[in-house]
This record gives C-alpha cells, sequence and structure tokens, in this order.
C-alpha cells in the first residue's frame, strides 16, 4: 500500500511540476511556411479560397478519418465560415479579407487556442505559385501541454502546414491538368426563358462572379415561386481578348415568361432558338480558352458562317455548386452559327424536236371539291 501512495504522490508531483512549467511558458506563437505550388496563382487562391477544399488538404483532416466538417451555404470569400469536429478536439474558421488572387485573412479557433492566419500568392517562374501561410495567436492551456510533449509549437504547427502544403500541390496538379476538349459539332437550341443579371466582367473573374450571382437568382426562384427549367448558363454578349472584358449575362432558366417591375437587379429575358457548335470541356475552367479555340478552328475549317450579333454561351452542366473537384466539372461550350441555306433546284426546260414531238390531247381543267375549296 506504501507503494502504491509513493507512486501516486510521485504522479501527483510530476503533474503539478509539468502544469508549473507549461503555465510559465509563453503561450504566443509565430508559425509561417511557403512552398511553391505547381499551378497557376488564380487557380491556387481560387481552391484555398473556398473552405470546402480544407477537409481535402488539411492534414489534420485527412488523417483524422472521424473528423467530421460542417459548412454553411456561404463558403467563400469574405464572411465565408466553417467548422470541425473530430478526436482531437473540435474548431472553427472565418474568413475576414481577401485580395483577389493575392491575399486572404482568417480568423481560426482551435478548443481556446486561437489565431490571426494570413495567405499570401505571388507569381514565380513557369507559371507556378509560391504561397505563404502563416499563423500568429495564443494557444489555449492544454495545447501548450500538447506541444511542450511533442516538441515545440513550431514542430506540431508547422508539420501540419508542411504536409498540407504538399496535399495542396498534389491536388491541384491532378485536378487542373485532368480534362478532356470534345467539339460535338451543330446542334439545335430551343428557346429558353430566364431571370438574370447582366453587367460587364474580367473574363478571368466570369466563373468567380457565376459563383456569387447563382445563388442570388436561385433564392430569387424560390421567394417568387419559379421552377426552374435547366442548369445555370451564362451569355457572352462581346467577348474581347485584348481588353480582357465581356459583357455577360448570368442566367438561370425558369419554366415560364415573367415580367420583372423596374428597380430590380434581377431582369427576365427569352433566349430564342438557334443553331451552334456544341463544345463540352470536362474539367478546370482554366481550360475554357482551349475550348474555345478548338470550337473557332472547327468552324473554320467546316466553313460555318458564325453569327456574329452575339459571342456565345455556356452551359455550366456541372458547376462548382454541385461538385468541389474542378476535374469533374463540365462545361457546354455553343457558338451560335447561321443556318446553312440549302438551294432550291430549279427546273430546266428541254424544247421537243419534231422528231419526237407528238400530238397533245387537250388538258382537262380540274375540278375542286367542296372540302378543297374551304382550305383556301
Amino acid at each position: 500500500m506504501k507503494i502504491l501512495k509513493y507512486l501516486f504522490l510521485l504522479a501527483l508531483l510530476s503533474l503539478v511540476a509539468l502544469s508549473v512549467f507549461v503555465a510559465t511558458q509563453k503561450g504566443d506563437f509565430t508559425i509561417e511556411r511557403s512552398k511553391v505550388i505547381n499551378s497557376p496563382r488564380n487557380t491556387v487562391y481560387n481552391y484555398i479560397n473556398d473552405f470546402r477544399n480544407f477537409e481535402d488538404f488539411e492534414s489534420w483532416a485527412v488523417e483524422d478519418p472521424t473528423m467530421r466538417m460542417s459548412f454553411p451555404s456561404k463558403t467563400i470569400g469574405n464572411g465565408a465560415t466553417f467548422s470541425w469536429e473530430g478526436n482531437e478536439g473540435k474548431g472553427n474558421a472565418i474568413t475576414l479579407k481577401t485580395k483577389d488572387g493575392e491575399s486572404i485573412q482568417q480568423k481560426m479557433n482551435f478548443d481556446g487556442t486561437q489565431a490571426d492566419v494570413n495567405w499570401t500568392f505571388k507569381d514565380t517562374l513557369a507559371g507556378k505559385t509560391k504561397v505563404t501561410w502563416k499563423a500568429k495567436g495564443t494557444m489555449s492551456f492544454l495545447f501548450k501541454i500538447y506541444t511542450s510533449i511533442n516538441g515545440g509549437s513550431d514542430n506540431v504547427i508547422g508539420t501540419m502546414y508542411e504536409k498540407s502544403l504538399v496535399n495542396i500541390d498534389k491536388n491541384l496538379d491532378y485536378e487542373t491538368k485532368t480534362y478532356t476538349i470534345k467539339v460535338n459539332g451543330v446542334v439545335k437550341k430551343t428557346e429558353t426563358s430566364y431571370i438574370k443579371q447582366t453587367f460587364t466582367s474580367e473574363i478571368q473573374k466570369v466563373n468567380k462572379n457565376a459563383r456569387v450571382v447563382i445563388p442570388k437568382l436561385i433564392q430569387f426562384s424560390k421567394t417568387n415561386g419559379l421552377l426552374t427549367n435547366g442548369k445555370p448558363f451564362i451569355i457572352y454578349h462581346t467577348y474581347d481578348t485584348a481588353t480582357g472584358l465581356a459583357k455577360i449575362s448570368i442566367c438561370l432558366p425558369i419554366n415560364r415568361d415573367i415580367s420583372i417591375s423596374a428597380g430590380s437587379d434581377i431582369l427576365s429575358g427569352k433566349l430564342n432558338g438557334f443553331e451552334a457548335v456544341k463544345t463540352t470541356l470536362t474539367g478546370d475552367y482554366s481550360h475554357t480558352s482551349e475550348a474555345i479555340a478548338k470550337a473557332k478552328a472547327f468552324i473554320n475549317n467546316e466553313k460555318i458562317v458564325p453569327e456574329l450579333s452575339w459571342s456565345h454561351l455556356e452551359i455550366l452542366t456541372i458547376n462548382k455548386l454541385d461538385v468541389k473537384s474542378p476535374s469533374k466539372l463540365m462545361t457546354e461550350i455553343y457558338f451560335p452559327t447561321k443556318p446553312k441555306v440549302v438551294p432550291v433546284a430549279t427546273p430546266v426546260y428541254r424544247p421537243r424536236t419534231e422528231a419526237t414531238t407528238e400530238p397533245q390531247k387537250p388538258a382537262t381543267p380540274a375540278t375542286s371539291t367542296e372540302e378543297e375549296q374551304s382550305e383556301f
């Protein structure tokens, strides 16, 4: 019994000593890690700017199969949030401020350990991106114990960041480079009623704008009892690669024509049926320009006459609201064309010769019935 008593006292003294030691340690920490990612800067920025992708690259999420992540409707940009819970504890994060393509500022809380998190993105040679991930915060008492046992905060958090950056590089390298483009040929599109928002956008920001506008259109349709009639699409009224600008309408198809009162930022419209060259891109939006180039090459090679009153249409058949993997996105691109004119055959008059001419019987006038006369 005395031995057990001494062992208990020893364990208690050790715990007290450890508690005193941890309590005297600084709870503040600053962690920073960088890595060159083998993908373009905008692609990397957009990937990290969406909290839904964190469960695919954060090392503590990848390594903890019990972790459950919860995502609200807004996971991209300022005000985006998500939360998680697993064997190691629970936490949440919010995006406070973004600078498009350049930086993201976030706030994270993990069981009382709080940190200000900052991401920066810089172009490097050969279209790659240097990503710097920095966190500055204060550890909870339990997390100080954990880091003290495991080599310090820089070792614990820094190792997580290093593994996560490797995961980002690996995921994006696969996701952005896995794609297919198929020119389907000439098709006919039927007329479509829709609601829309129209504005001028930078071409490289069109899909980002679509992820903001489409939920608004969906909410508008629900509020007003409208039924959607297909996938969202984008009408490119103009597409100027020289200036990098396009006038676009981001649209949601609906099942009937409607009128919307003046003053609304959401309007209604109808797309008349038309013929077009269809091209299907399966994969990341960054390959859209290549798909457009192949569609135009097909039009030129087949000597098809384009309809130049507007540029083209993109249907977001499988979009970012449906899947989070860029390789699984599907975009149908339609370039309007003028219908081919089929020449009408002209009867050829062949005069008879005397040798072959025979006397003709007098023609008998046709008599119309009452039924035939009633049709005219």
